[in-house]
């Protein structure tokens, strides 16, 4: 049994909305008013929470699964498990499915999403997980890693600093949590822009989000979602482009895009992602 410290005189963050999934950007505060990860422990049922954790995209799970135990014992969760989970054979067994049928909430950390994905996608384990969120019975968030499977498309590495080409991006199957998003993160900390932009180009059917560090999308469960956070969340929406040299181009080659819908959001506003619009304050109260 872990040994933890006491919490130190802190409030849970009292939330409005019950967020069903929560995207994070990566280095989400862990230490200070921790405003995300608090986010998703109410929305999990606070104190009521029952909350696994899923470090299986970690090289070093045990002290990835350790910290996030610590912060969600100490917040006051009812009950905190980590899915220890090296193999993806373990993803069928009934010990890991019996602990995320009692669970409130699940949180995938970071490390490396093809891993994750390689662990994870399309098992019964997942198949449980998607299957909670729709039948509203349990909240998800990821962060990082965690963050970039959540698409049906997803990201799993390349370049930055270049203009946008077929070669800055790898790309591949995602976990098609929230399957219309294209999630990149550590997006201005790591100058990612062009990265997104060519894999928007590679999929001009989704729709781009870059999400900063400390910063996160909290869904809403009515195709919207707030940002929470201090950095930013970039929305590239190819909805209306013309045109894009993305098939004709040659591997190396500066790509175009035409006619581009670009959104810098911050912390507290809304964006409804099914329709494609910020939404005002009038539309969200």
């Amino acid at each position: 049994m872990l040994e933890l410290k006491p919490f130190l005189a802190q409030k849970s963050m009292a939330v409005a909305t019950r967020y069903p999934i929560i995207i994070i950007g990566g280095a989400e505060d862990k230490t200070g008013e921790c405003t995300i990860l608090k986010a998703f422990f109410e929305s999990a049922g606070g104190n009521g929470a029952k909350i696994g954790i899923i470090p299986s995209a970690s090289r070093e799970p045990t002290l990835v699964g350790t910290r996030y135990y610590e912060i969600f014992t100490n917040m006051g969760a009812q009950q905190v498990q980590v899915l220890d989970i090296r193999y993806r054979s373990e993803c069928d067994e009934p010990r890991w499915l019996d602990i995320l049928r009692e669970c409130t909430g699940v949180f995938i950390t970071g490390g490396d999403q093809l891993r994750l994905h390689e662990l994870t996608g399309k098992t019964p384990l997942m198949r449980a997980i998607k299957a909670g969120i729709k039948d509203k019975n349990l909240v998800v968030a990821g962060t990082s890693a965690g963050a970039a499977i959540m698409g049906e498309n997803m990201i799993a590495g390349g370049s930055s600093g270049e203009s946008p080409n077929q070669a800055l991006v790898d790309l591949t199957e995602g976990l098609g949590i929230v399957p219309e998003l294209l999630v990149d993160q550590h997006f201005h900390n790591r100058n990612r822009m062009a990265r997104l932009l060519s894999a928007i180009a590679a999929h001009p059917d989704r729709l781009g989000v870059g999400i900063d560090e400390d910063t996160s999308i909290a869904l809403t469960g009515k195709g919207s979602f707030e940002v929470i956070g201090k950095g930013s969340i970039t929305i590239v929406d190819p909805g209306d482009m013309t045109h894009t040299s993305y098939d004709a181009a040659g591997e190396t080659a500066p790509i175009s895009l035409h006619n581009l819908k670009v959104h810098i959001l911050k912390h507290g506003d809304h964006y409804d992602y099914k329709r494609r619009r910020v939404l005002s304050p009038q539309l969200v109260s």
